[in-house]
């Protein structure tokens, strides 16, 4: 029988380090194709047009947009991006249980319901406000630097050699509006995937290479 391919959800607070562990997922599995709510926002943030005038004030407050359209916007990625043979990681959704609910009918329909991984990166709200608030963007190349171990020293981009900036939506103010969505809605994703026994927990304070390696060792246990 044919082996299926692996597909992973990454929840936790903004600053748990999703985006590193995509990518460092992505390296080992080598036939994964990334899924980022926050980068087609933004790429739809950029847009000359009536919503993506109203999708860039709403991430420069910190807000999220309204459930159907994350829904769409990620539905419509997986559906013209990922090929037969690939697996899907995503970055950034679910965020309410609506839109997880949705996936879950959704990975039905592709049939990938019993080769799906949710992981939830676990920090606390004060790590996550460090992390978020000292964090720096390539003005190049766009490689998101995150304040963590050996990063913190990095005053050029490591992959271009880029000037590194502060992302627009991690002022102080953005950043809490975001944590108070985690603690209030988004965080009830991880418990929906909790009761259903899917959840796996990852302590996401652990320097980087431990917290992948944690990721690998949950998932062969259920692969």
């Amino acid at each position: 029988m044919e082996k299926k391919s692996l597909n992973f959800v990454l929840i936790g607070r903004s600053g748990c380090g999703k985006g590193t562990q995509v990518k460092l997922l992505m390296e080992h599995f080598n036939n994964l194709v990334s899924i980022s709510t926050g980068d087609l926002f933004r790429d739809l943030a950029r847009r000359k047009t009536a919503v993506g005038k109203i999708i860039k004030k709403t991430i420069t407050e910190g807000g999220l947009p309204y459930d159907d359209l994350a829904i769409t916007l990620w539905m419509h990625a997986i559906a013209y991006r990922v090929k037969e043979n690939e697996g899907i990681i995503a970055d950034g959704m679910p965020r309410r249980v609506n839109e997880a609910k949705a996936l879950d009918r959704f990975l039905v329909f592709l049939g990938r319901e019993d080769s799906f991984f949710p992981i939830l990166l676990d920090i606390s709200r004060q790590e996550a406000f460090n992390r978020l608030t000292k964090r720096r963007i390539c003005r190049k190349c766009g490689n998101l630097i995150p304040w963590i171990g050996k990063f913190k020293k990095l005053v050029v981009c490591n992959k271009c050699g880029g000037g590194l900036v502060y992302r627009p939506d991690d002022r102080p103010e953005a950043i809490k509006n975001r944590l108070d969505y985690y603690d209030k809605r988004a965080s009830k994703v991880a418990d929906y995937y909790k009761k259903k026994k899917k959840l796996i927990k990852i302590n996401g304070e652990q320097p980087i290479e431990k917290v992948f390696a944690d990721i690998l060792k949950e998932v062969e246990k259920k692969i």
